[in-house]
């Protein structure tokens, strides 16, 4: 099963889970669509090595998924009309108790993998596989789909370079991260960009423009800023685009480069433009570093399984594969530290963070 937003590798997971199940242990593989709200609906089909086979490096998920269901918090009507929540949990173990599944690989974010913590507490076998372009999630130094999108994000900051110099602007790019600043951080060292604002460095406005001014007076034409999509002032709260009530993860953030654009304009009076990539971070074909991260998880996944390993996450840890409870990543969040190296590496070549 896929949860949570899509991601590239995903499919790469599915053809590794799915490959080393049937040809090296003969197991029956099903494949949960659309991720929780397929389980709540009982939706899935069988898994077949010819379904997986060329499908590594294709984008997206062949299982669907769905990042606003929780079957602990399920919204269903009332006889009087109106929407309540009820848990459904035990509805989704019976059907798959029914179905004489044996064991869920569940591939996702920390929202996925605190409901998979759930249905292990629920007596249900139970190995986590570690997604989200964020790279936010507790117990592994990567999760797959992060590489890809640093990439991606660090290749439209490129293009946008050659626009910013020829018209003289400040240019301001909204990446993804929510509540984490690893993108932000990665495409902008990767990028040469002259600030990096990310959630775990609060920033002070004033400062972001006395260093693009000072840029500016120094005969630098043009400057570039990236900024996390939970980036916020010293002070302040970070940008919300809107919330999505029965969402897992209801807080949706958004809108960050927009205000910066514009603070820069009134205090520099320098032209400044925001571009927010968006979605286009979570598309297209995994790099082969993702293709190779998310083989390697699916694989000891299953093999976790067969030594009769359960309720765990498989992680990347010191360049090792091993794993940690699922319990212990449940609502937790795994943040840039303040002392990173690539932080430091960053603040040396006099990137400004805005602090």
């Amino acid at each position: 099963m896929t949860g949570g937003g899509d991601c590239p590798g995903l499919n790469a997971v599915i053809r590794a889970v799915t490959k080393t199940a049937i040809s090296k242990y003969s197991m029956k593989v099903w494949g949960i669509e659309d991720g929780y709200l397929g389980l709540i609906e009982k939706r899935m089909h069988p898994l077949r090595y010819e379904d997986v086979s060329n499908i590594l490096g294709a984008g997206g998920t062949i299982l669907g998924s769905n990042n606003t269901t929780n079957p602990s918090k399920y919204p269903v009507m009332n006889k009087a009309g109106k929407v309540v929540y009820k848990d459904v949990s035990d509805s989704c173990v019976k059907f798959l108790k029914q179905k004489k599944i044996d064991a869920l690989v569940i591939i996702g974010g920390d929202g996925t993998m605190t409901s998979a913590a759930a249905f292990a507490k629920k007596g249900l076998t139970v190995v986590g596989v570690p997604k989200t372009i964020d790279n936010d999630l507790w117990g592994t130094d990567v999760t797959f789909g992060f590489d890809t999108a640093v990439t991606t994000a660090a290749e439209a900051i490129d293009k946008l370079r050659t626009t910013a110099s020829s018209h003289h602007r400040v240019m301001v790019v909204e990446v993804m991260g929510r509540y984490a600043g690893w993108i932000a951080l990665h495409a902008g060292v990767a990028s040469g960009s002259d600030v990096i604002l990310i959630p775990e460095i609060p920033y002070k406005i004033e400062k972001v423009c006395e260093f693009v001014r000072q840029r500016s007076n120094k005969g630098r034409s043009y400057s570039i800023i990236v900024v996390a999509e939970g980036a916020k002032e010293l002070g302040g709260k970070m940008v919300v685009s809107k919330t999505v009530a029965c969402s897992p993860d209801p807080i949706r953030l958004g809108g960050i480069a927009n205000k910066v654009a514009e603070q820069i304009e009134q205090i520099t009076k320098l032209e400044a433009r925001s571009v927010v990539l968006g979605y286009i971070q979570r598309g297209g074909t995994p790099t082969p570093w993702d293709r190779i991260l998310a083989t390697s998880f699916g694989n000891t996944a299953i093999e976790l399984l067969v030594s009769g390993v359960k309720n765990r996450l498989v992680v990347l840890k010191n360049n090792k594969l091993s794993s940690v409870p699922l319990s212990q990543v449940a609502g937790r969040t795994r943040t840039v530290p303040k002392d990173s190296s690539l932080v430091k590496a960053a603040r040396a070549v006099n990137t400004c963070f805005g602090d």
